[in-house]
């Protein structure tokens, strides 16, 4: 009677020598096969391009987040007394902490750092404070949001109404 030992060990080494024999063979077309070569560089540059595309893509989605993030923000509207203003600007930079911490949703994370900054007296200077404290990811979407809207005025020599306040 056979041994289930010898029965495993032998279906074992034939699959190992059919995965050796396949790569031999695999290895062997791409040598010395001119139209086999042709096609993997066909295929890898396929691979290549669906990626890029895909990429280009999710780009495209999450300008499109964003920008719908500011519009809603903006829509929503902000404090316009000085005690709400400072309650609402701890209560989103707590908000932006937390959710930048977790690292999950980015965007929805600089959407509270964006909101803390549209209350925030000095725009310029909450950004130099960003810059050295939220992550990397999280202040290019930031730095995104700040583009769309431009009625936030943060440049260094900004003036006009809101460049002193933070507000329109």
């Amino acid at each position: 009677m056979v041994q289930t030992s010898t029965i495993v060990a032998t279906t074992v080494g034939t699959l190992a020598t059919g995965f050796v024999a396949y790569a031999v063979y695999f290895d062997y077309r791409r040598r010395n096969d001119p139209q086999f070569r042709k096609q993997l560089k066909k295929e890898s540059k396929r691979q290549a391009r669906a990626a890029k595309e895909e990429a280009e893509a999710h780009t495209v989605r999450q300008r499109e987040a964003i920008r719908s993030a500011v519009e809603e923000a903006k829509e929503e509207g902000f404090p316009t007394d000085v005690e709400e203003r400072e309650a609402y600007f701890m209560q989103e930079v707590a908000r932006g902490e937390g959710l930048s911490g977790e690292g999950t949703d980015n965007v929805e994370a600089a959407l509270c750092f964006y909101k803390a900054l549209k209350v925030y007296p000095q725009p310029s200077d909450l950004i130099t404070i960003y810059d050295k404290t939220v992550p990397k990811p999280v202040l290019d979407i930031l730095a995104e949001m700040i583009a769309f809207d431009s009625s936030l005025n943060v440049g260094p020599f900004a003036s006009g109404p809101g460049s002193d306040r933070g507000l329109d």
